[in-house]
């Protein structure tokens, strides 16, 4: 940038934060600050009163964290994220003999964001609104995450000891289920249960089909244990008790996250745009909406693209040549744009059209649904930037004027 006046790299650390100061006039200073807030805006104070008239740019191995959001609060810092594998790559270019230390991170992200900072983003201020909505999306995703790891858990616990249990408790990891093994966690417990109370037992909890309860009770009375092993009865139901309540624990934080999310949402400037998009739902078109942020200057279509990780990458090699999804970019904005190119298939003739068209010239599932979100993106991106909330007529209108066999097969 014209108006820098310095470039700083920080190496992060858990106590302290090794850093290097390069002037726009040519002088170099090293040292170091303390993690403690007090001492990292003490840093800040003393950087703007040796360095003034213009931006800063701080350079750091992280795009959030503790040091990047004290940061931030600082309109004259250009806060400049280095990816992990970029440093990585430049250190062992430099460093040879694998070298490392602190104060020479410090200088390496100085070198490689004077020699090669075209090439990096930076941190765009964005308002609280969406800081705390794409905070709040993310961490929602990581529960959902744990709670499918925590049911595949049980899952497996069950199907060695009582696998009965899947079948009588309902889809797993819902309210019945989880009350089902925490009332009866082994087949022996069950089986001394009155009928009149297994019965009271499922219409509790929504279970209202008398033919289903039942066929339920019959195949209780006839079931025959997987095993006698009473040691491993012992233990493996003892694992089951205590996943339960993990279980109901990570859903109950996730609807709190939702509620909270809702909230947010329905302040949400560009809440009209997202809701319109097929199959984007309460979950998905937030998290849209806090990727992109509100600044309309800050993506392309094609930027985004390879920012999400859904633009393919092509290696070439003498004659040859292949394409491969891309392996590094943020795991969860590709996430959020695969599942939205996903869900929107049942929802869209042209999407699900475009799906099935991707499929029959032998790509697979996630191939062909990345195909589909490299499209979705450009539409969202032009939605966005013009303000305007999707038309599937008038994208169909075009589609048609364009004489796309995806409109043709769409209608059909």
């Amino acid at each position: 940038m014209a108006n820098r006046v310095a470039v700083v790299g920080v190496d992060w650390g858990d106590k302290q934060h090794a850093f290097e100061i390069r002037a726009s006039d040519g002088r170099r200073r090293r040292g170091s600050f303390e993690s403690r807030p007090e001492a990292v805006h003490a840093w800040v104070a003393e950087l703007r009163g040796e360095y003034r008239g213009g931006t800063i740019a701080v350079a750091v191995e992280q795009n959030r964290g503790a040091l990047i959001y004290a940061l931030s609060r600082y309109d004259f810092i250009e806060l400049v994220p280095v990816q992990p594998a970029r440093s990585a790559a430049y250190r062992k270019m430099a460093h040879p003999s694998g070298a490392k230390s602190d104060p020479l991170d410090a200088g390496l992200l100085c070198d490689y964001v004077e020699k090669h900072g075209e090439t990096i983003r930076a941190i765009a201020p964005t308002d609280p609104l969406t800081r705390e909505l794409l905070l709040l999306s993310e961490w929602r995703r990581k529960f959902v995450e744990q709670r499918v790891a925590l049911c595949q858990q049980l899952r497996d616990t069950l199907k060695q000891y009582f696998p009965q249990a899947l079948a009588w408790g309902g889809e797993l990891g819902a309210p019945m289920s989880l009350a089902f093994v925490e009332q009866w966690p082994t087949l022996e417990h069950l089986r001394r249960s009155r009928c009149s109370t297994i019965r009271r037992f499922y219409t509790e909890h929504g279970s209202r089909s008398a033919e289903l309860i039942e066929k339920r009770l019959a195949e209780i009375r006839s079931a025959v244990a997987l095993h006698s092993d009473a040691a491993l009865m012992a233990s493996l139901s003892a694992i089951a008790a205590a996943l339960v309540p993990m279980i109901r624990t990570t859903s109950e934080q996730i609807a709190r996250f939702d509620g909270r999310i809702a909230q947010l949402w329905s302040k949400h400037p560009d809440r009209a745009i997202f809701d319109s998009l097929p199959g984007a739902g309460s979950v998905i078109a937030p998290r849209m909406a806090a990727v992109l942020g509100t600044d309309r200057s800050r993506w392309t279509s094609s930027d985004l693209q390879v920012f999400s990780g859904i633009a393919p990458v092509t290696e070439q090699s003498g004659s040859r040549s292949w394409v491969h999804s891309r392996w590094r970019c943020p795991k969860f904005v590709r996430q959020t744009f695969h599942e939205f190119a996903e869900w929107s298939i049942p929802h869209c003739s042209w999407a699900g059209t475009f799906y099935r068209q991707q499929r029959n010239r032998g790509k697979g599932h996630h191939a062909a649904i990345r195909a589909l979100a490299f499209r979705w993106i450009r539409i969202i991106v032009r939605c966005w930037k013009d303000r305007q909330p999707y038309d599937d007529q008038r994208y169909m209108d075009k589609l048609n004027a364009a004489r796309s066999p995806n409109a043709a097969t769409s209608a059909a």
